[in-house]
């Protein structure tokens, strides 16, 4: 897979260490690369080229990465595995285990940076990625998921829409800033990542249930830690037809775009739509 060969060259420009090692473990054990395919795809529907999407796709995974291994440690969600291996903080330490997510998150932007693409273009994609992750974004659905008291369905849509949908955003955003399109069109982009970002985070309380912690490939905590999850507001029966839903509305919008070659981005969709893990 070509991000995971770009990922690898970018680790190994690094200094070795303990954190770089640990940084590593994470990036590269596995996981299903949906951000950055996204962007990929996204990316090809403009006529884009890959080297010019690489250093984006590559920061993405990064700041998908550490926000996982900062999720799993115990003042978080205190997981035991990911990605069907140990998480970080029990491969390694808790200590190397924040230092990773930390260097991952600042590796990101260094990554980012190194673009080729017009100056104007690469600092707007940058200001993305650093909205979608930081206070106002993803930090701000992980700061109302650990509020300890039970959520309605409102505020669970608003916890996913931060914590899950802004990751899911910024991949379909920054290509269409590549491609120098409207911030009309940039701005549509954005709700059909929350769009799908919730559908997608249903799907995994949906998994949560259906599988095993092997099975799903990380630990099933939602329960353990009494979280007001999909299933438990909406019911499974309901909750799997609200994900086809707003899948579909996902796909709907997509294709409502003119000068925009939509094939690709909506196979991956569907390839996600159906997903075991």
């Amino acid at each position: 897979m070509r991000i995971d060969d770009c990922l690898k060259q970018e680790m190994d420009k690094l200094t070795p260490s303990r954190v770089h090692d640990a940084m590593e473990y994470s990036l590269m054990i596995g996981g299903k690369r949906i951000r950055p395919n996204l962007l990929y795809a996204v990316g090809h529907g403009y006529g884009l080229s890959d080297e010019v999407l690489d250093p984006f796709a590559e920061a993405l995974e990064m700041i998908h990465t550490y926000s996982l291994i900062h999720d799993d440690l115990p003042a978080m969600d205190n997981d035991d595995l990911r990605r069907g291996q140990p998480t970080n903080h029990r491969k390694f330490d808790e200590a190397t285990a924040i230092l990773a997510g930390d260097g991952l998150l600042t590796y990101a932007f260094t990554t980012a940076a190194r673009s080729g693409a017009k100056a104007e273009s690469v600092i707007r994609c940058i200001r993305i990625l650093a909205d979608m992750a930081g206070a106002d974004g993803m930090v701000y659905g992980q700061c109302l998921d650990i509020e300890e008291k039970e959520h309605t369905w409102e505020e669970v849509k608003t916890i996913h829409r931060y914590k899950t949908g802004c990751l899911l955003s910024a991949p379909l955003m920054i290509p269409a800033v590549l491609a120098e399109r409207s911030e009309e069109e940039v701005a549509k982009w954005n709700e059909i990542g929350f769009t799908i970002g919730l559908a997608f985070q249903i799907q995994d309380d949906v998994l949560d249930t259906q599988l095993s912690a092997e099975e799903f490939g990380k630990s099933n905590s939602d329960s353990r830690n009494h979280k007001s999850t999909s299933i438990v507001l909406l019911g499974e029966d309901n909750a799997v037809s609200k994900m086809n839903e707003l899948y579909d509305l996902g796909k709907e919008a997509i294709r409502s775009f003119k000068g925009f070659d939509e094939e690709e981005v909506l196979a991956l969709i569907d390839q996600v739509q159906t997903r075991r893990k």
